[in-house]
């Protein structure tokens, strides 16, 4: 029977050290299972917070585009405004040499060849 209990007594040891082993690995994946959640975390209130920021980024974008549509708009307009006063400064300025040069020779003393 000591024979029996010596194997008994070694086979309980063997259990009690695969029992340690499977709890010694059960901590260090729960370990690792903690730190993995904890890198969920902050990524989750990264995300949350680059989502935020991006959302302020769009908004802002969004106003700073139309701003610059309206800049295109004016400069457009004006621009067109600005070529109709040049086309009109030029024919007024055709138009007043033509009646300068109607003026002074209607104002030239006539010679006597032209009587």
């Amino acid at each position: 029977m000591t024979q029996q209990g010596a194997a008994l007594q070694t086979y309980n040891n063997e259990l009690v050290k695969c029992i340690e082993e499977l709890c010694s690995k059960r901590e260090e994946l729960n370990r690792l299972i903690q730190q993995e959640e904890a890198e969920k975390t902050r990524l989750q209130h990264d995300i949350r917070m680059l989502t935020d920021k991006l959302s302020h980024v769009n908004e802002s974008l969004a106003h700073r585009l139309a701003a610059r549509a309206d800049f295109d708009r004016t400069i457009a307009e004006t621009e067109a405004a600005y070529m109709k006063i040049l086309e009109s400064s030029q024919t007024l300025l055709s138009v007043l040499k033509k009646e300068t040069g109607n003026l002074t020779k209607a104002t030239e003393p006539r010679s006597s060849n032209d009587h």
